[in-house]
């Protein structure tokens, strides 16, 4: 059934697809991590965000377990927000470079953000199966984003999962920190990003530089 955004948003944040990933969520959503122990947890799967007329389409792996399933809202309220909005803040995609909750006024141009999983999973570890159970919210996404021109992947998984959603066979594409492709046939292009993890920024694999050059090629083929 054709859903708009909002009603899609509220499909995804109904789900209990994924036992383990329901019992998991609400486990920490209820114990919480003691720096936000005064906090109300979100403890649900969390829905894309961003603009509506979006050219650019974001896509992440999942939620983080005292991040966005703590704030309800995607790369918010953990290390790899901190090192992301600042960053669309400085390519002009974001309103502001803070991100700490749902509330907190930030807006997104022409960029919507959006994961292969919705819920925060065990060591940052979807099975197969719970990402096989997502992603048909995720093509809902890009079905529904009709000025979707282009999509920026942040790490490996988002990218493999990405092409499996255009049709497009993984093994004709090669992931690697600002490669870029175009697959045609009226599909977005794609653009692979490391992750913003703090593993991958705190040991210099991602810099600031390099995720700059990122969202430059991304202003570049929106033009």
């Amino acid at each position: 059934m054709d859903q708009t955004l909002p009603e899609l948003e509220e499909t995804i944040t109904a789900c209990r697809r994924c036992p383990r990933l329901v019992l998991w969520r609400e486990q920490v959503a209820r114990e919480k991590r003691r720096a936000y122990r005064d906090q109300e947890y979100w403890g649900k799967p969390v829905p894309g965000f961003g603009d509506p007329l979006a050219r650019l389409l974001i896509v992440g792996l999942a939620p983080g377990a005292h991040g966005s399933n703590r704030t309800g809202r995607m790369f918010t309220g953990d290390a790899s927000g901190d090192f992301l909005y600042p960053a669309l803040y400085r390519a002009g995609f974001a309103s502001q470079p803070q991100a700490s909750h749902r509330a907190d006024s930030l807006t997104l141009h022409d960029c919507f953000i959006s994961a292969v999983g919705r819920c925060a999973p065990p060591n940052n570890k979807p099975t197969r199966d719970e990402i096989a159970n997502c992603l048909p919210y995720l093509k809902q996404e890009m079905n529904l984003l009709s000025n979707l021109q282009g999509i920026v992947t942040l790490g490996s998984v988002a990218f493999n999962e990405t092409l499996t959603l255009l049709g497009v066979k993984s093994t004709s594409y090669t992931f690697g920190h600002g490669l870029f492709y175009e697959p045609g046939s009226g599909l977005p292009w794609l653009l692979a990003s490391y992750h913003p993890s703090r593993q991958n920024t705190q040991t210099g694999r991602l810099t600031t530089d390099m995720f700059d050059s990122i969202w430059k090629t991304v202003q570049e083929k929106l033009q």
